[in-house]
């Protein structure tokens, strides 16, 4: 057993500060032990969001030492538990008290983005046909958790703001499992380009590096979703063909 110091943000919408509590901690433990241990023993109404403990829901996302990380996926034992350990909210969204914040906006942003067309059926039996590497190109999309960790740590939404004009990496993410789709037929690239401003991204890597389900964020999903609008809008070879037809 060790005894650990911890300073752990509390306030809500309006203010707040932090506050230095001790507890002990374990082998084995994760920082959301911790907190929970602080909540039991010492704080009664710390707020904090958990679920599943197991690096599956994405609910317990907070800031550990200025980190954006999973507190369930963090262990205490790869902290430098010779000074304070400091756990806050995720700072791109309003907080709502303690370690909670409002991530509602995305999922207002991800209804915004134009759903599943399937192309008509290929095979006689109305069903479609589609190969193992069509398949394994999304699946990699699918394993988000939403804990948007990507969102926290994207100095668009971070640092600029600028929500209205940038859906951020998750949805990025979620775009592309739509485009990349062997079946769908959706033409999202002018959605791209206006609505959710994939030309923010200045392919920094910092969601890649903070994602806990390993997605490519920046490489599989948001630059070929880059490619697309600009094969779409700024390919002259296009832009002459479609001036030859007139449209």
């Amino acid at each position: 057993m060790a005894r650990a110091q911890f300073r752990v943000w509390r306030g809500d919408s309006q203010s707040g500060h932090f506050d230095e509590y001790q507890t002990e901690v374990a082998e084995g433990m994760v920082v959301l032990d911790a907190i929970l241990q602080i909540q039991a023993e010492q704080a009664n109404d710390l707020a904090l969001r958990w679920n599943c403990k197991a690096g599956k829901c994405g609910s317990c996302s907070a800031e550990i030492n200025g980190q954006p990380r999973l507190m369930c996926m963090t262990r205490m034992r790869d902290l430098p538990l010779d000074q304070p350990v400091r756990v806050e909210p995720l700072k791109a969204f309003p907080p709502v008290k303690d370690l909670v914040t409002d991530v509602s906006w995305n999922f207002r942003a991800k209804k915004t983005v134009k759903r599943f067309k399937p192309r008509p059926p290929d095979a006689p039996d109305g069903t479609w046909r589609m190969t193992q590497d069509e398949v394994d190109r999304v699946q990699e999309f699918r394993k988000c958790i939403e804990c948007f960790l990507c969102q926290d740590v994207c100095h668009v939404l971070r640092e600029h703001q600028l929500q209205e004009q940038f859906v951020g990496p998750r949805l990025m993410v979620y775009t592309a499992a739509l485009e990349m789709h062997p079946l769908d037929v959706e033409d999202r690239a002018k959605d791209l380009k206006e609505a959710h401003g994939v030309g923010f991204c200045n392919i920094t890597k910092c969601c890649t590096k903070v994602c806990p389900e390993e997605i490519t964020i920046t490489d599989n999903a948001i630059i070929p979703l880059k490619e697309r609008v600009v094969d779409e809008y700024y390919d002259p070879l296009r832009w002459l063909w479609q001036k030859l037809k007139g449209d």
